[in-house]
């Protein structure tokens, strides 16, 4: 079985949670018994997650060493230049080691549903949309990238 879901922005990856209070987690969405994440989402990202009961093919997907393309949108701050872009595509250098070489390109603002709550808005400050295609999964990895080449991530 394979599930694609529209994780919501303040939901954990996983069905249970410990911390004190607890956080919201994906057994509150229904979803059918024997299903795990084939991947993560940080729990203030949205978007796409892929959930199966199939091992190997979560593995296929998840395991680093088979270097599979995960495609994210991105709303950053700031207005990236084409040196950004180039830096993006190159790999930066994060405080674990430098990534490896990314796609990345400027796109038209997606439509996209609202998010709750909403991404702030300063009007003396741009924002942006970048297509980020990356083979890695590292912590927060798309969020750090972004930062390190000046384009912190809002969305």
């Amino acid at each position: 079985m394979l599930i694609a879901f529209n994780k919501p922005y303040g939901v954990l990856c996983q069905f249970t949670d410990s911390s004190v209070p607890p956080r919201r987690t994906l057994a509150e969405f229904g979803l059918p018994a024997g299903v795990y994440p084939a991947g993560r989402l940080d729990f203030d990202s949205e978007g796409l997650l892929l959930l199966t009961d199939d091992g190997p093919l979560a593995h296929r997907l998840t395991d680093p060493r088979h270097k599979q393309p995960k495609t994210y949108w991105v709303q950053v701050e700031g207005n990236p230049g084409d040196d950004q872009v180039l830096a993006l595509r190159g790999g930066v250098q994060l405080n674990d080691g430098p990534t490896l070489p990314a796609q990345a390109k400027r796109i038209d603002p997606p439509i996209l549903w609202p998010r709750d709550p909403p991404v702030r808005v300063r009007k003396s400050v741009p924002d942006a949309w970048l297509e980020l295609t990356i083979r890695e999964g590292r912590n927060r990895q798309v969020r750090r990238m972004t930062a390190a080449v000046g384009l912190p991530t809002l969305r």
